[in-house]
């Protein structure tokens, strides 16, 4: 069983009429999600109108959990002190994160407390047993938040948040953490870099050629975390053969050396091919064959567990259908 974890509450945190990272992204999942036939439930915006051409499928159910709002402490596994107050009043005051980017009204910080709660439910139902693998459908996203500092598009950073939850309230002592957003995970490098209990792997465009500019090469980690940070960047034009190939190449050998007690994805799906904010050329397809990759070396070492973590995917179609893929994938 696939858990799914979303809530309309979502589209709460509003970032204005032309920002990608928007509150349609939400109502796209939605819609995708029903259209496919995996959730029964009703849609909770029937005035949202999306054709996705997404084919029902057979035999397939999610099992939908609620997100919670959790105990703001759970920020300060991660984050500084500094950085929580001054989210918190600069929604207040409904002012901009990260030199203009990343917009907040003042309900925006209870909605990012509220997605990183979405993460923390997806974790317990696998950790608890309730499914084998879930996916958090939450925004605002969050890998590019680094300890200190929010900044694209990103409040809080979930997936670290849930990581560290997950040492913490079950004990697991390994965590592999795989980011297949265009962008690099720089938020959760930051958060992990000198950790050799989190394998950190961030596939993404050249940061040569894309933002944030960082996830080179040679950024390996730092201190006792040297080695458990592996960034794969890829030249703009890549598609589903070159991704592949890497997956099978670099990805799944670091994890089977690791040999991780839970596997956790950052799912951004803007390295699509008709994503406006990148160039890459993945397709819906890709996704699912990446995803099914990673879901097999979670059987191997994980128990199967897998959590994943909505990031990126900006193209309102293309992340419709491309998390259908991811969830297909999951099962």
């Amino acid at each position: 069983m696939v858990g799914f974890v979303c809530s309309p509450r979502f589209v709460e945190h509003v970032t204005g009429p032309y920002h990608p990272e928007r509150p349609d992204r939400i109502r796209a999942i939605c819609r995708a999600v029903r259209q496919a036939g995996l959730i029964d439930s009703p849609d909770p915006f029937p005035q949202f109108k999306l054709d996705l051409g997404i084919k029902p499928q057979r035999h397939m159910k999610l099992l939908e959990l609620e997100p919670y709002v959790p105990d703001p402490q759970v920020l300060r596994l991660v984050h500084t002190e500094e950085l929580i107050r001054f989210v918190q009043h600069m929604c207040r005051v409904s002012g901009v994160l990260d030199q203009g980017d990343t917009p907040v009204t003042p309900v925006s910080y209870e909605i990012a407390l509220l997605s990183a709660g979405s993460a923390l439910r997806a974790a317990d139902a696998v950790m608890k047993d309730q499914a084998k693998r879930a996916f958090s459908a939450a925004r605002p996203p969050g890998h590019h938040a680094e300890p200190d500092r929010s900044m694209g598009f990103c409040l809080f950073n979930n997936i670290a948040i849930a990581a560290r939850y997950v040492q913490k309230t079950y004990g697991v002592e390994k965590i592999a953490i795989v980011d297949f957003d265009v962008h690099h995970g720089n938020g959760t490098q930051a958060a992990f870099e000198d950790d050799p209990s989190v394998l950190f792997i961030s596939l993404h465009q050249d940061p040569r050629t894309c933002y944030p500019g960082s996830g080179h090469e040679w950024e390996i980690g730092t201190g006792r975390g040297r080695g458990f940070t592996v960034n794969i960047p890829f030249s703009p034009g890549s598609d589903d053969d070159d991704y592949l190939k890497v997956i099978d190449a670099r990805v799944l050998p670091e994890i089977d050396e690791f040999r991780p007690q839970l596997l956790m994805i950052s799912a951004g799906f803007d390295a699509h091919r008709q994503d406006p904010l990148a160039n890459i050329a993945l397709s819906d397809e890709g996704f699912e064959l990446m995803t099914r990759a990673l879901v097999a070396a979670a059987d191997h070492h994980c128990r199967g567990r897998v959590v994943s973590v909505l990031e990126g995917g900006y193209n309102l179609q293309a992340l419709g259908r491309s998390v259908v893929r991811h969830l297909i994938a999951m099962t």
